[in-house]
């Protein structure tokens, strides 16, 4: 039976015979994962087909004075008492900056979300944004009440 074919034809088919696991191998685990996110892939080239949808300034059901509300709440915590815990610091701390962009938005400062930027940075980053705001015209502080606001 050896004899009927070419060496070259038997050393093919051992080749062939030997790289074929690997090559399904690392064919599956290259591709299978875009195989298996099509759906989503197809909605991304479906999104990219439509035109996007007009930018709204505010998030959805929050009004102007429902983020100053908020922004000078979270600035009163962020710079008066400190919370007791780390975990309390870094809500907080996060929730003011969802604050800052939020507000950067609604009167058109072009500032990137604060999670962009590294962790070390980010100080620096909150008060360029808080300074930009106050150019913008939004006051950080409330006014203080009592005789002297009237």
């Amino acid at each position: 039976m050896s004899g009927d074919r070419p060496v070259l034809l038997g050393v093919l088919l051992y080749v062939g015979i030997a790289v074929a696991p690997t090559v399904l191998l690392w064919a599956s685990v290259r591709y299978l994962p875009a195989l298996l996110d099509l759906p989503a892939l197809i909605g991304r080239l479906g999104r990219l087909v439509r035109p996007p949808a007009p930018p709204t300034l505010l998030p959805v059901g929050q009004t102007f004075e429902s983020l100053v509300r908020d922004l000078h709440r979270l600035r009163r915590e962020v710079v008066g008492r400190q919370p007791t815990t780390r975990v309390r610091r870094v809500a907080l701390l996060a929730a003011y900056d969802d604050v800052l962009h939020d507000m950067c938005r609604a009167v058109g400062v072009d500032r990137g979300p604060l999670s962009q930027v590294p962790e070390r940075e980010r100080p620096f980053a909150r008060l360029q944004i808080e300074a930009a705001l106050e150019e913008a015209g939004v006051l950080l502080e409330p006014p203080k009440a009592g005789p002297a606001a009237a």
